[in-house]
């Protein structure tokens, strides 16, 4: 007689399911080489771009910080964010990014051709090199963009060693994300006469808005 073990029906449905998830949670990033093949549009002035949004925002660690240019590059609206997901879901960032989207700037749906472009600064841990968690940054901002009619631009990082755009080569040492903000009047990004709207909250999780 030979005695053996066989899995219940509760514990291969639990298994499936963390299958299922977890596959799910691969789908909803992307690896570099597909963003690269995505036809990001170049920022002209990308170092003009973060500096702006730096001393808008202050990021600090695990801090993103979503901004809509126009066709000129200049900042229609921004908002800055902490991340509360436990887990590198691009799902969940999507929601996140949409959310606060839908709080600074009305959706441009109605529009044949997006005429306007979200990049995405997230301020983190570690050093410059692609990780999951920018991959499923990268998918929360491509769809949330697709939900908001708007063109999918940047992902930049700031870390210890400095920003770099993720897909494009480019970046510098300063600012970092234990730099002291420049002055707005100092940044292109800082030269919009519309006056700046905040949130309240704690300071990382502080929304700070740029209107029109």
């Amino acid at each position: 007689m030979t005695f053996g073990y066989a899995p219940s029906a509760d514990t291969s449905m639990s298994a499936s399911s963390v299958s299922t998830e977890s596959a799910n949670h691969l789908a909803r990033m992307l690896e570099p080489a597909e963003w690269a093949a995505a036809g990001i549009p170049l920022l002209r002035s990308p170092r003009e771009v973060v500096s702006g949004l730096h001393a808008r925002h202050r990021p600090t660690p695990a801090t993103a910080v979503v901004a809509v240019l126009d066709h000129e590059e200049r900042l229609a609206a921004s908002a800055s964010f902490a991340r509360r997901s436990l887990t590198a879901d691009g799902w969940a960032f999507r929601n996140a990014l949409l959310a606060n989207l839908r709080q600074v700037i009305p959706h441009d749906l109605r529009r044949r051709t997006p005429v306007r472009t979200a990049v995405l600064l997230y301020c983190r841990e570690g050093d410059e090199r692609w990780t999951e968690e920018d991959g499923a940054w990268m998918w929360g901002l491509r769809d949330a963009c697709t939900l908001h009619g708007l063109r999918c631009g940047a992902y930049i990082t700031l870390t210890r060693g400095g920003w770099q755009v993720l897909g494009e080569g480019r970046g510098g040492r300063r600012p970092d994300s234990t730099s002291q903000p420049s002055a707005l009047a100092d940044t292109t990004l800082g030269r919009d006469p519309v006056p700046l709207r905040t949130g309240g909250g704690a300071a990382q999780a502080q929304r700070r808005t740029a209107a029109r």
